[in-house]
């Protein structure tokens, strides 16, 4: 047992050490700007060693000083969706997205689905999962305040404090499952082709509707062979092909 353990640890802290090295790479091309062995290195440690919000944040500024803004804004959105309290990752986003050739007015959401949505892009999902579980272990501390405590005082406050807690425990877990549900599904994308013309059906011969162009995003609704249908920010709908567009 005792060496199974001690392999399994040589085995993660190589895995580790070869990460971190590539990491160096990848920040001193960058440091030089050498944008392009900085995206290689980027890009190897996602295929090598999975995702993380910092590795697609760091490769959407190189691919950023690059002139890719349609990657830029891939990769920052990829990190906002893993993490969509990172503020420099949203700027950054927003500075890449004065580069794109639409300017697609959103629907105006309604005030309170706006609060809801600013209140949950405050933490991580990983986050909002340890608050809840926080919160539930001092709701049963309020529970056990309010049923075995012998002072009318703290009894009070076990019982105001306990619903505090549970609204908390309610929200977190909503908040948490909202986030995870995003990354699960993957419904939004951005469009990669210089110009693509967005049909009214799945097929070539479908009349054109309107046109889009590199760098925007779009939600996938539905999928119909080697077609999306697709929905951008203003609502408005229309059928582009798989090839011209990469889900974030």
């Amino acid at each position: 047992m005792k060496k199974i353990m001690f392999l399994f640890f040589i085995l993660i802290s190589g895995t580790l050490s070869a990460q971190e090295s590539i990491l160096k790479e990848a920040e001193t091309a960058y440091t030089q700007e050498d944008y392009t062995k900085a995206i290689e290195s980027y890009e190897e440690i996602l295929k090598t060693f999975g995702g993380s919000a910092e590795i697609y944040y760091n490769l959407g500024n190189a691919y950023y000083k690059a002139g890719k803004v349609a990657s830029s804004i891939l990769n920052y959105e990829r990190a906002l969706l893993i993490n969509p309290a990172d503020k420099d990752a949203r700027f950054n986003l927003e500075i890449a997205k004065l580069k794109k050739v639409d300017r697609i007015e959103p629907v105006d959401d309604f005030f309170l689905t706006k609060w809801f949505h600013s209140v949950q892009n405050l933490l991580s999902v990983d986050t909002w999962a340890s608050v809840g579980i926080t919160c539930f272990l001092l709701l049963i501390g309020c529970l056990i305040l309010y049923f075995f405590s012998k002072w009318m005082r703290l009894r009070k406050i076990g019982f105001y404090v306990g619903i505090v807690m549970l609204l908390f425990v309610i929200f977190s877990n909503i908040f948490a499952l909202n986030q995870k549900k995003a990354i699960d599904s993957r419904q939004g994308a951005i469009i990669f082709a210089p110009t693509v013309t967005i049909k009214s059906s799945p097929d070539a011969s479908g009349t054109d509707l309107f046109v889009l162009h590199e760098g925007t995003k779009v939600f996938i609704k539905s999928l119909l062979g080697e077609w999306y249908e697709i929905e951008i920010e203003d609502g408005n709908v229309g059928w582009i092909r798989q090839k011209d567009l990469e889900r974030i």
